[in-house]
């Protein structure tokens, strides 16, 4: 039978299976520094959580609530007339 894959796709000739196995290690100590970095330093994390919530108001309300400049250009039926500005 005929082996219709690519040599990188076999893993015969190496390239691909340390780079595979490069990001399971990357990925498996980016777990535990991120572990340790949480363990460690909890105390800073909590410390600076009310900061954060601070700091997330004003940038949560210019994103938000930042289109509030275009309803001027809305027409408004005012009752009076056909373009909102009491003209007919």
């Amino acid at each position: 039978m005929i082996d219709s894959r690519e040599p990188s796709q076999t893993g015969t000739d190496g390239h691909s299976h340390h780079f595979r196995r490069g990001k399971w290690v990357w990925w498996v100590f980016a777990a535990i520094a991120l572990f340790y970095l949480l363990t460690e330093h909890r105390a800073h994390l909590f410390g600076v959580l009310p900061y954060l919530f601070l700091l997330a108001c004003p940038l949560m309300h210019r994103f938000m609530h930042g289109h509030h400049g275009a309803h001027k250009s809305h027409d408004r039926d005012t009752g009076e007339g056909g373009d909102g500005h009491g003209r007919q």
